[in-house]
């Protein structure tokens, strides 16, 4: 009775949904109900947001200004007694500023990127300052015997240590004598979160699905980048297997639910992102199919995360699952054009609702969405796969 009772309201909703002007229009062609008229004024733009010079010296204060700001900070520490409280700068001597050491990880990811991109930056000389003084080998030091704690053995798992492998990345790809250095002084560092990839991952028996920090696709998709990058195997053996044993047999993704209240990652789409990585392009087209196949639909939309009020720490997430996801839909439309590419425009509006706020935001999304901004235009920028 409760089936019926459902299937006949939703025969309902969908009769008042449809468009009497096109009765032969299937209503399940689209993903959402979009209209001129209740369109978000931020979607009915078609200019193509992109990283230029301007934005990238503005984009540039905003990790400028957190790098070593130590308070607020949300340490996220285990105490194992009392003496093992201390202040930021002391327990994390590289990435005590910006809120918390994710952030702080990822704001260093951010000024390498930008530098690398733009090295006639405003502010060159300042940046590659603090760079080599936070990156000193005495700091990572610090930062490894952190790590070391029997109590940290968690720490920042799995989001800190994907962006920690990610600034890894770019520093080892940086063709300058700084970034050789740097990258050599967080080797260790480096190697200690590989190897808790490398030991965790198959103690994990199911994976975390969330909108947030703990999303295991969004942590292997980073691994699997670093992995690749630097022809680590024995890593990239974990990644695959753990991203196939989680997700190949996952269909009928529940994306009507998303996103969440606080999300800033799209669990959906973050699974996507990570398979259509670790699978060849034939079984990638199969396993789509059965995941998310409106994908493929070249009028696919997908409303952006609208946020109320960024002076709300939780609540201006959602500018950042914007930005995640338009790297997710410029990824996947760079990989495979023929089938995707409908969706760079996706990926913009995505960027454009949220873009306006980044600069002048306050501290809440200040100090870690100049990151989300600047890896969603660094993907959208990438020419597509040939």
């Amino acid at each position: 009775m409760k089936q019926l009772l459902l299937a006949s309201v939703c025969l309902l909703i969908l009769s008042c949904k449809g468009n009497s002007e096109d009765p032969g229009k299937d209503p399940g062609d689209t993903d959402t109900l979009i209209t001129e008229n209740i369109l978000p004024d931020a979607l009915k733009t078609t200019d193509k947001v992109t990283l230029n010079i301007t934005e990238a010296n503005n984009l540039a204060e905003l990790p400028l200004a957190c790098l070593n700001t130590e308070y607020p900070n949300k340490l996220g520490q285990t105490l194992e007694n009392k003496n093992a409280m201390d202040e930021p700068h002391v327990l994390h001597p590289a990435f005590y500023g910006c809120f918390d050491w994710h952030s702080s990880v990822h704001a260093h990811w951010s000024l390498v990127s930008l530098l690398k991109q733009f090295p006639e930056l405003k502010k060159n000389e300042e940046i590659r300052e603090k760079l080599k003084t936070s990156l000193s080998s005495e700091n990572i030091e610090g930062e490894v015997a952190y790590f070391n704690r029997k109590e940290s053995a968690a720490y920042e798992r799995t989001y800190g240590w994907a962006w920690l492998l990610k600034l890894s990345q770019e520093l080892k790809s940086w063709e300058d004598p700084l970034g050789q250095e740097l990258a050599a002084n967080l080797q260790p560092l480096t190697d200690l979160i590989t190897t808790r990839f490398i030991e965790f991952l198959p103690k994990l028996n199911y994976p975390v699905r969330v909108g947030e920090h703990t999303n295991t696709a969004f942590g292997l998709t980073f691994a699997y980048d670093y992995a690749e990058a630097t022809e680590n195997k024995e890593l990239m053996e974990v990644v695959k297997k753990s991203a196939q044993s989680f997700f190949l047999n996952d269909d009928n993704c529940p994306v009507s639910w998303e996103p969440g209240g606080y999300d800033f990652i799209s669990p959906c789409l973050a699974e996507v992102d990570i398979m259509r990585r670790v699978l060849p392009k034939s079984a990638f087209n199969l396993w789509i199919e059965d995941f998310m196949p409106q994908l493929k639909n070249e009028d696919f939309e997908m409303e952006v995360g609208e946020v109320s009020d960024r002076s709300d720490g939780k609540l201006v997430h959602l500018d950042g699952l914007n930005f995640s996801r338009a790297w997710i839909f410029s990824g996947l439309a760079n990989q495979y054009p023929e089938k995707f590419g409908h969706l760079r425009a996706l990926a913009n509006e995505h960027v454009a609702y949220s873009f306006p706020n980044v600069s002048g935001d306050g501290y809440e999304g200040g100090h870690w969405l100049g990151t989300f901004a600047i890896y969603a235009l660094q993907e959208s920028g990438k020419q597509p796969v040939k």
